[in-house]
């Protein structure tokens, strides 16, 4: 695979892989009953209650009053402004948002500065295959999550896939940056934004006569929803890091977990359901994750769009059948027959037998003094490209929905 082919997988990597971070947005249900013990998480102890019955007790209330006082124009003007971590909030807010968005944009007191620069080390040697993992396999596997497909194309987004995703693009490139919850970076101004589009989308989403012919549920997005879409995305990159066996120490697997436990919490997703381990996390995501996975009309539709969005990427030179094999590759034959994506004898054969050698020679490059820098600046430039693409050159502004999609 020459650095041509590397180079251009990456970019399309990172725009399917926005719809990964966009199933935060998104609902997603188990079928199976809520089993795995809150001991298992960060907080150590929790009342138990099954998350698909549990929303965002603050940010709700919140955010559906801003849109019933007609205030949410204004709020997303202002914040158009506020773009960094320790940036002051802008003046003007009404005084609840400011109160919560105050109280919101603390980092929980067992996050750990050391662990989360330690991340970064993960990030800059492994980027390339983040790229392709949160796209190919994290993001195509929402399209197979029926709640969270259901909700991507009923809500407003729907109505122009590239401009949502290259707002959702943004949390996971943000998480991926050097200084993402550092006081200059914006990971957590981006959580916190994505957090009051969440509130918005459970009080608008249920007033779609769409949605709600399609749904099975009332009310969108609980945490066991948000917990869902998690999993597909840290858990099933390391899950397939393992699978190629990838080595990686132990210090930065902990550190990569740990930056998305840290992103979970400043989401809204409460302590108590967030894995405190790998081994956790396996566990609960066999529990809601993996029951669920099942084809839906709607999201066969998006993953077409997916795949056409990022064959665009590039000049189009990285083809839709090249995609399609990749998702293939990553996600296996029946998730691809899910999606109508067709067999390709040559792609398909030589992903099988190629992958597991590139990967070996950029692990043996590793140790070389240059080439964990020479990595990130490759990779960062592909992500930084990925979102100038996506976003048409435009700032990208997170901002809360007033309305769902319109057809």
């Amino acid at each position: 695979m020459d650095e041509l082919s590397r180079r251009k997988m990456l970019i399309a990597g990172g725009t399917l892989g926005a719809l990964g971070a966009l199933g935060a947005a998104s609902p997603a249900r188990a079928l199976s009953n809520w089993t795995w013990a809150p001991s298992g998480s960060v907080a150590g102890s929790g009342a138990g209650a099954d998350p698909r019955w549990v929303w965002d007790p603050e940010a709700d209330p919140l955010v559906a009053s801003l849109l019933d006082r007609g205030d949410v124009p204004k709020v997303n003007a202002l914040l158009r402004t506020w773009t960094k971590n320790a940036q002051p909030l802008p003046d003007g807010l009404p005084a609840d948002l400011r109160d919560f968005m105050e109280r919101a944009r603390r980092l929980p007191s067992w996050a750990d500065r050391g662990k989360l620069a330690t991340a970064v080390e993960f990030n800059e040697k492994r980027g390339l295959y983040l790229g392709v993992l949160y796209g190919l396999a994290s993001g195509m596997m929402s399209t197979v999550i029926p709640k969270e497909a259901r909700a991507v194309y009923y809500s407003k987004g729907g109505a122009d896939m590239k401009d949502r995703i290259s707002k959702t693009a943004k949390l996971g490139y943000d998480i991926g940056s050097r200084n993402a919850f550092e006081p200059d970076g914006e990971m957590i101004v981006t959580c916190l934004k994505t957090r009051l589009v969440h509130a918005a989308v459970r009080h608008l989403l249920p007033q779609s006569p769409y949605w709600s012919e399609a749904a099975d549920e009332e009310i969108p997005i609980s945490q066991r929803d948000m917990m869902v879409t998690w999993h597909s995305l840290p858990t099933t990159v390391m899950q397939k890091l393992a699978a190629w066996k990838v080595p990686i120490p132990a210090a930065e697997s902990t550190a990569f977990l740990h930056s998305w436990q840290v992103g979970a919490h400043m989401l809204g997703i409460m302590d108590e359901y967030i894995p405190a381990s790998w081994d956790e996390a396996d566990a609960q995501a066999k529990q809601v994750l993996d029951p669920v996975l099942a084809p839906t009309p709607e999201g066969i539709k998006l993953a077409d769009i997916l795949l056409n969005l990022g064959s665009e990427v590039d000049g189009g030179l990285l083809s839709k059948p090249i995609l399609g094999a990749f998702t293939r590759f990553m996600l296996g034959d029946r998730i691809a027959e899910w999606l109508k994506i067709r067999e390709e004898p040559v792609w398909d054969s030589l992903l099988k037998v190629s992958w597991g050698p590139f990967v070996a020679v950029r692990e043996g490059l590793l140790p070389f003094p240059l080439a964990p820098k020479a990595y990130w600046t490759f990779d960062e430039f592909l992500r930084r490209a990925t979102l100038l693409f996506l976003s048409e050159a435009r700032p990208i502004s997170i901002e809360i929905p007033e309305a769902n999609c319109p057809s």
